[in-house]
């Protein structure tokens, strides 16, 4: 029903993006008005923002990209109020015309991809080392005022850049009042390669992929089993639960040998989660549905780069620092992911000191 709405026209090397506002029938006269539509559309976008919000967002609000996914719930609901109040009051009452609303939220939608995916990295990256010393509550002040510095320059840029109202077209069934928006660029472009890059990651390994799956389905039942019993998650070698014997070595690197790499099993972890929402906007692009972008710029997409994101600073730091903890609740399980690959480097930092007599120590793990 909703690619109904929207006509894609040829200018140049790319196309436009046309919301239909109103149509007209020639051979029946009839009217169609479809602000109703695009109003239960942005509620409906309203109500499923608020479901992702509660399941995936974590409610900390030390980090900027936990304040700003709070945001962007609070700016999709303005939006659906206003443009409900367009639908009651009609365009000459009411604050904004319905044509002037959608164009203005698509452009400052658009507008804010890059600078918040960059901000957040740059907050995750520094948080231990210059904001570390500071409370909860100023980190939060903080967020909260570039947040909304953030929102400020996007309207605005919206609300300087072309807008040339509604126009009339005159196609062969009818005559349809439309509204010009755009779809996002930087979101489809990322979407997209982040989708490239992950096919061509998993397929070199595809054959063991079931197997690290298993391992990580026993290691969330470990985890499980020590939240009811209320105590501290230990993980010993999986692979290998025997204590390390001079007879028992080369079978314990032999093994050690077939765990993913640490970068391959946060990759793993992030698309266990993640792909069937990179699955189902590929194919929306494939067959053409595409979208403005005060429908693209969504909290499942803030939620997949903000994944992207705490899993890239993850692996950066836990090299140095192990299961790197200081970072906000994610969807994905990065410590599960890190203790599947951990093995590999103990097993060969293990090999020059192996002791016949000395017994596996355990890794202990706070997840």
């Amino acid at each position: 029903m909703l690619p109904s709405w929207f006509l894609f026209l040829e200018n140049g090397p790319t196309w436009r993006l046309l919301a239909i506002l109103e149509e007209w029938d020639k051979a029946s006269g009839q009217h169609t008005d479809n602000t109703k539509q695009y109003c239960m559309v942005l509620f409906i976008k309203f109500g499923l923002e608020i479901a992702v919000f509660y399941a995936c967002n974590p409610k900390k609000y030390k980090y900027f990209l936990s304040i700003f996914g709070l945001s962007i719930v609070l700016a999709d609901f303005l939006l659906a109020c206003l443009m409900g109040a367009a639908l009651v009051l009609g365009a000459e009452k009411s604050l904004a015309s319905p044509c002037f609303l959608l164009a203005s939220a698509s452009t400052a939608y658009g507008a804010l991809p890059l600078p918040i995916m960059l901000l957040g990295f740059v907050d995750y990256c520094l948080d231990d080392i210059l904001m570390c010393n500071h409370s909860v509550f100023w980190k939060t002040l903080r967020n909260a005022i570039l947040t909304l510095l953030v929102w400020v320059v996007a309207v605005n840029y919206s609300l300087h850049s072309s807008y040339v109202g509604p126009v009339e077209l005159e196609p062969i069934a009818g005559k349809v009042l439309v509204c010009e928006v755009t779809e996002s660029t930087i979101i489809s472009a990322f979407v997209l390669g982040l989708f490239i890059v992950s096919l061509l990651t998993l397929v070199p390994l595809w054959s063991r992929i079931p197997q690290w799956v298993r391992e990580i389905d026993r290691l969330l039942e470990a985890q499980e089993q020590q939240k009811n019993t209320g105590r501290k998650l230990c993980f010993t070698s999986i692979w290998n639960p025997n204590p390390v014997t001079k007879t028992g070595l080369d079978e314990d690197l032999k093994i050690s040998s077939m765990r993913p790499p640490l970068w391959f099993s946060m990759m793993l972890g992030f698309l266990l989660f993640w792909m069937p929402y990179l699955l189902m906007s590929v194919a929306c692009m494939i067959f053409g549905f595409g979208l403005p972008a005060y429908l693209g710029f969504n909290l499942l997409w803030f939620e997949c780069s903000n994944s992207l994101l705490v899993g890239l600073v993850f692996w950066a730091k836990s090299n140095t620092k192990g299961p790197y903890s200081n970072l906000p609740e994610n969807v994905c399980l990065w410590q599960v992911c890190w203790s599947l690959s951990r093995d590999i480097q103990r097993s060969l930092v293990r090999v020059p000191e192996v002791n016949p007599s000395q017994e596996k120590k355990n890794i202990s793990l706070n997840v």
